[in-house]
């Protein structure tokens, strides 16, 4: 299954409901996204800076991981995200390949 890096930021909002009740994040979101679309949360962590949260997803397919995407930008609780569509070694290779075919066809403006 493919693999995403999902980034989020959180409202001010959001993070003060939170603060008022603690609660794991990931693991709940982790378990809707499974049970609506098969998604997976494979890893994830809370940081501070640009996003508040990053997330390893495993998703069926690129309309699966679009539909978590819009629907928790919908929701209302976060401010920004970012989606990353994640290649394994073998896909990286092939395109590494696919990439001379293109150089040679590709001519640049100048």
């Amino acid at each position: 299954m493919p693999l995403y890096l999902y980034q989020v930021a959180y409202t001010p909002e959001s993070l003060a409901a939170q603060i008022k009740k603690p609660q794991d994040r990931l693991e709940i979101v982790g378990t809707q996204i499974s049970e609506a679309v098969g998604a997976k949360i494979v890893s994830g962590g809370y940081s501070y800076g640009e996003y508040d949260v990053s997330m390893i997803i495993e998703a069926p397919d690129e309309v699966a991981m679009s539909a978590v995407a819009i629907a928790i930008s919908a929701g209302g609780a976060i401010k920004a995200a970012k989606t990353t569509p994640l290649l394994s070694g073998t896909q990286w290779v092939a395109a590494l390949k696919k990439a001379t075919t293109v150089s040679q066809a590709y001519k640049p403006a100048r």
